[in-house]
């Protein structure tokens, strides 16, 4: 289309991503629709949870970051090996370019070609533009949680609900065995 920005380009996580992957998280934080978190974790924290095959960047040509997603396994329990939590942050001026979209399906690729099967989030109901990304891409909701977490910033507490969304896969079903 004449006029559009040109698509992003998808790629794998780095650790030479991480001060990009970070200021784009702190922006999420900021917003306070994003996290209870207050600030974003260090990179060897962020490195030792999230499960390195499942970490994607969305650049510019130039090659600046312009989001990111990542998971972490939902338990260490055998019976949840194919269930997922996610977290997907877009930086403040890509928002509405279509870069949360492409990030969140290609962790549907790469969860599914790995015999994951639900994708779970955890998203405030005020998260308006989270919850119609996922709803888009075949997350439903499937729970509320009220007051379940406070964020604490400046010293002022909110109470925020959480809505639980999940997305089962269409490919790695009941007859899949990861074993």
């Amino acid at each position: 289309m004449p006029g559009s920005p040109p698509s992003p380009v998808l790629r794998p996580m780095t650790a030479g991503d991480w001060p990009a992957v970070r200021a784009i998280h702190a922006a999420g934080i900021a917003t306070g629709l994003a996290t209870f978190e207050t600030e974003p974790p260090s990179w060897a924290a962020f490195d030792a949870s999230r499960l390195p095959g499942h970490r994607h960047v969305a650049t510019d040509l130039a090659g600046t970051v312009l989001g990111w997603v990542a998971c972490t396994r939902e338990s260490p329990r055998a019976a949840y090996a194919g269930v997922v939590d996610h977290s997907v942050y877009v930086a403040p001026e890509a928002a509405g370019q279509g870069v949360g979209r492409l990030l969140l399906e290609a962790l549907v690729d790469s969860t599914e070609a790995d015999g994951i099967w639900t994708i779970r989030a955890a998203v405030f109901p005020a998260n308006t533009a989270s919850l119609a990304l996922h709803e888009r891409l075949g997350f439903r909701v499937v729970g509320r949680r009220e007051r379940i977490g406070r964020r604490v910033v400046d010293g002022r507490a909110s109470w925020h609900d959480v809505l639980f969304l999940e997305r089962r896969s269409r490919v790695v079903g009941w007859t899949h065995d990861p074993a």
